[in-house]
């Protein structure tokens, strides 16, 4: 008899020996024979969708929860079947996952971590929901993940973009989709010295939490390596509304770039601010003011509308990409609801999908079994090509794209057209980047 080969985290590998020669695939473990956390019994199963629908990023939240309505619907065999049909991954039969019918609770994080996690954690114990996905703000998927981590349920992170999610604060239960403070910095730079030169003096604001750091650690590094000087980095409140106080000592610090790390209503506020100042009607330095917003979306362009316009920043993905998949879920979440989806909803789309797929592939909800099918998976058809969820981090890798506002949109979702598609290879960095160091990835837990 041969010895039990156990992986990192206690789990047999696949052929190793257990009793009297009885193979056991690789998500068995100690823990699963005690069951897990929620473990469905009947015939259906529960997941939690947390997302802001309150709070400066009740927008995105909205949208999320569009789509994630709409992948259950997909998984359930309702509707087209949206990216089912092109997802390089056959193990979904849209008949549920592994023949349960899915079923979902919501929850209000009301952009706010201690909100967030009193949701998610009545979600898991008075709901039963297996899975918890949502965000859109990072402290929140941040607070979101630990929680998850600690009741041995799997988290996919909806919209979160600090490089801490699956930095110092990574988690071997938590999963994300979409990219990080990082990659934009790294797609963003050689754009901006391509088209705004490599002299320039930037002036920073700062949305003061987790995403806004990070972002601008992100940005603020990547433009100082090809020339940039950062004049000042001014951090405000989430909450913030009104951004004229802070727009007015841009006028007077020499800076001839504004740097916006602002996200949702406060990014429509402060870039509204700053064009009512006038900054991008005026010269310094000898040059045209830029203004700059590193991470935006659909909805803040709509929000933003005419300021929006020849404003740079990037994004996840973009529903006017061609291809396929990125074509079946236009084409399915705009029959649903009459307008085209936002990056956080397909982000959320593909989570929900990425989740139910490692099942399938596992053969068990048990979520080490989950873990264990998510890691160094590499898959095409949910959008921006070939993707890879790294095993060392559980962050995904693909294609950023580099947006700027429309000077002539044909309608009101016309909004954004895209400069580059920049190469997933471009914006890929070593799991101990310092940028994501201090935090270890840990132990897959399955709870109960």
């Amino acid at each position: 008899m041969s010895k039990t080969n156990l992986t990192r985290r206690g789990v047999l590998k696949t052929g190793a020996v257990a009793g009297a020669g009885l193979a056991l695939p690789t998500y068995l473990s100690a823990a699963s024979h005690s069951g897990f956390t929620n473990a469905p019994t009947g015939s259906t199963v529960t997941l939690g969708f947390n997302v802001p629908q309150t709070g400066p990023y009740a927008d995105e939240g909205a949208d999320e929860l569009r789509a994630f309505e709409l992948a259950v619907e997909h998984l359930n065999g309702g509707g087209d079947g949206g990216m089912l049909n092109t997802f390089s991954s056959k193990a979904l039969q849209g008949n549920g996952i592994m023949g349960k019918e899915v079923k979902y609770v919501t929850g209000d994080t009301q952009t706010k971590s201690d909100a967030a996690r009193a949701s998610a954690k009545s979600m898991i114990e008075k709901d039963g929901a297996i899975m918890i996905s949502g965000g859109s703000s990072s402290g929140v998927a941040v607070a979101v993940q630990g929680l998850c981590q600690e009741a041995g349920i799997i988290f996919m992170a909806g919209l979160t973009h600090s490089n801490d999610t699956t930095g110092k604060d990574k988690k071997a239960n938590g999963f994300r989709h979409f990219f990080n403070a990082y990659m934009s910095g790294a797609a963003l730079a050689p754009v901006l010295q391509k088209l705004y030169g490599s002299e320039r003096r930037a002036y920073h604001l700062t949305a003061d939490y987790t995403w806004g750091w990070t972002q601008q650690e992100s940005i603020a590094a990547a433009t100082e390596a090809m020339g940039w000087q950062t004049v000042n980095n001014v951090l405000t409140p989430l909450a913030q509304t009104d951004f004229s106080s802070y727009i007015a000592p841009v006028l007077n610090s020499g800076a001839d770039v504004l740097v916006l790390n602002h996200y949702g209503g406060n990014m429509v506020n402060s870039l509204t601010a700053a064009v009512q100042f006038g900054l991008r009607d005026k010269q310094v330095n000898g040059k045209n003011f830029e203004i700059v917003v590193p991470l935006y979306s659909e909805l803040m362009a709509k929000g933003a509308g005419a300021n929006i316009k020849g404003i740079l920043g990037s994004t996840n993905w973009s529903w006017t990409l061609q291809d396929e998949g990125t074509k079946a879920f236009v084409k399915s979440f705009g029959t649903k609801y009459g307008f085209p989806p936002s990056n956080a909803a397909q982000t959320c789309y593909a989570q929900t999908i990425l989740y139910a797929d490692a099942v399938a592939r596992a053969g068990s909800f048990n979520p080490c079994a989950v873990v264990e099918a998510l890691e160094d998976f590499e898959f095409d058809g949910l959008g921006n090509g070939k993707t890879f969820y790294r095993g060392a981090d559980h962050q995904c890798f693909k294609d950023v794209l580099v947006m700027r506002g429309k000077e002539n949109p044909a309608n009101e979702y016309d909004l954004l057209e895209i400069v580059e598609v920049t190469p997933r290879g471009q914006v890929e960095y070593a799991p101990d980047h310092p940028m994501f160091a201090g935090g270890a990835l840990g132990a897959c837990n399955p709870g109960a």
